[in-house]
């Protein structure tokens, strides 16, 4: 093999032969692109569905990312992550697959808006980001988002869950392992004809006012979002992708839980955000103690035959939000303070794979517990539980503002894990099997749906104890502005504080229950496979500091010195050989 090198080398066309080879090696190379990926969780391999939707593109995707410009480390390792990815989806797909990386603050082409302007519009949420010059700090809006167009639509995606400046490892770790999971949802709703439909029920006092403002505007993006009269609608079409029941306050009558009934029949999908108990801060607000007592929303027995039940309790716990109390003064200057209101749990995340990528809490008010009943062939997975230190009162519950003037006694605080939402998935078996009478035959009948006793398709279900999980406060307008509202599941007392940071050092926790209401909305709704991509982890593999510190010196060594000395090591070796070779 040396001989025939030799031979070529020493060739008069040996170097021509040469050049073309490399020239022949390389233009293979630039068509036909593949790499090994040898990391554990496989973080450069696209999964089979993302992979199957680049496949079944039939027009060219346009990407810009709009995050170009001077960064700390954190988002410039994001940057790159995002263009890896990019990358990926180009290889896979390179004709239709076409991105660029843009500053917020160019201008529109042919226009004097500015990119950033036009992503607020989108409903982008920018972050103000401090960066650190040699002439000092500067002040930087960035936009960790890219816009997607395809089929003559567009949308946001999200590459950074955070709204905060201040990042952490930890959370651009996540961003990257959710990295796939947005952009294939969000190329996936692009590629749908048409948008599902996500029903509102209203009709049994579910709030349309300003309450629920953000829930209408969180599901009108990529959603067919509408309101649903269960009471004028003879049944639940099919094409309702999702039906949902958002704290109700008046009793369900039999002929509406029969609608509700056979559309599960039908594999239909379920979302209740209920209040099993009367409730309510706005009743503490004459006098400093209410009684909480059974709503009666005639749903137990519904419910309860598809594998549940929400009791009728409040659950207490120790990790909670705060309100201002009075602690002393007087009438004239009373003294206000922040305290712990136990009926403001704030719930962690499931550890599951559904819930487990949610940043933050989910923030709640006057929440019910669930409990589970042995339903055969039902999946039941708990999304959201308290801490290990809580509990529960059982109605009739009395509420009081002095339980938190005083230090809460942690031995009774001594449960663990108590679900407050419950999906269960599968086939159901109908409330009305063997019970439906004629008329309620008759009436599904005359609109062309026959009675199931059971499930034909299965079917999903998520039931959350607490109806305000999704509500939102408005928070009171100063300087002669207009009230505005406030992100869903803020407390308008810690949001403001929380603005201000007026409180040194007091941390206010930011709750994620818009994200929690997408993640279910999206779980539910959305394409099974894509769903799953959002179970991609990253490991963070950090390196131990104490030790880098103390061999630091030897690292240094091993990276820079000992290279060089097997370099100067092999350059003697082989003249060495050459002399021996060539010089008699």
């Amino acid at each position: 093999m040396s001989k025939l090198t030799d031979n070529i080398i020493t060739s008069k066309l040996g170097w021509l032969w040469l050049i073309i080879a490399l020239v022949m090696i390389n233009l293979a190379a630039s068509v036909l692109h593949t790499r090994i990926d040898l990391t554990k969780e496989k973080r450069y391999t696209l999964s089979g569905a993302t992979s199957s939707l680049l496949g079944n593109l039939n027009g060219p995707v346009e990407i810009d990312v709009f995050l170009k410009g001077e960064f700390p480390s954190g988002f410039r390792k994001l940057a790159n992550s995002t263009q890896e990815f990019l990358q990926l989806m180009k290889d896979r797909n390179g004709s239709n697959i076409q991105y660029r990386f843009v500053s917020p603050q160019e201008k529109i082409p042919g226009s004097d808006v500015m990119f950033g302007d036009s992503l607020v519009n989108m409903g982008a949420v920018p972050i103000n980001l401090t960066v650190q010059k040699d002439a000092g700090q500067s002040s930087n809006i960035i936009f960790p988002v890219a816009v997607m167009r395809y089929n003559g639509r567009q949308a946001l995606v999200n590459l950074y869950p955070g709204a905060s400046g201040r990042i952490s490892q930890e959370e651009i770790n996540s961003a990257e392992a959710l990295m796939e999971y947005q952009f294939a949802k969000t190329l996936d709703n692009l590629s749908q004809n048409r948008q599902p439909i996500i029903g509102y029920a209203v009709g049994n006092g579910e709030p349309t006012n300003y309450k629920a403002w953000d829930l209408s505007q969180t599901l009108s993006k990529g959603y067919d979002f509408r309101m649903f009269d269960l009471q004028n609608f003879p049944a639940i079409p099919d094409s309702m992708g999702l039906l949902m029941i958002v704290k109700p306050i008046t009793q369900f009558t039999e002929q509406e839980k029969l609608k509700i009934d056979q559309y599960m029949m039908r594999g239909g999908k379920l979302l209740c955000f209920m209040d099993a108990l009367i409730a309510e801060q706005d009743s503490l607000s004459f006098k400093p103690e209410t009684i909480a007592y059974d709503r009666n929303l005639n749903l137990t027995d519904l419910f309860f035959r598809y594998g549940l039940r929400v009791n009728p309790d409040l659950i207490m716990d120790l990790q909670c939000d705060m309100i201002p109390l009075v602690v002393g003064g007087t009438a004239d200057n009373p003294q206000m303070e922040f305290l712990r209101w136990n009926y403001y749990p704030l719930f962690s995340p499931g550890t599951g794979q559904i819930m487990s990528k949610i940043p933050g809490y989910i923030g709640s008010r006057f929440a019910n517990s669930i409990d589970t009943i042995q339903v055969p062939g039902i999946k039941k997975t708990v999304l959201l539980a308290s801490s290990a230190h809580s509990r529960t009162i059982s109605t009739p519950a009395l509420i009081s503002f002095n339980e938190n003037r005083n230090t809460p006694e942690d031995a009774k605080f001594n449960k663990n894990g108590i679900p407050v939402a419950m999906m269960l998935e599968g086939k159901f078996t109908s409330l009305y099997r063997n019970r439906a009478s004629q008329a309620q035959r008759d009436s599904l009948a005359a609109v062309g749906v026959d009675f199931r006793g059971e499930g034909t398709e299965p079917g999903k279900i998520i039931v959350v104890g607490d109806g305000d999980i999704v509500l939102n406060d408005m928070l009171p307008g100063e300087n002669g502005n207009p009230p505005q509202p406030l992100p869903m599941g803020w407390n308008r007392y810690t949001y403001r504080e929380s603005e201000r940071q007026t409180d040194a050092g007091r941390y206010f926790v930011p709750v994620a229950n818009r994200e929690f209401l997408q993640t279910c909305v999206e779980y539910l709704v959305n394409n099974p496979a894509i769903s799953e991509t959002r179970n991609k982890d990253i490991v963070l593999r950090l390196l131990d500091s104490q030790k880098v510190k103390e061999n630091r010196v030897m690292w240094q060594f091993l990276n820079i010195g000992l290279p060089v000395i097997l370099v100067i090591i092999a350059g003697f070796i082989f003249q060495y050989i050459r002399k021996r070779k060539y010089i008699a």
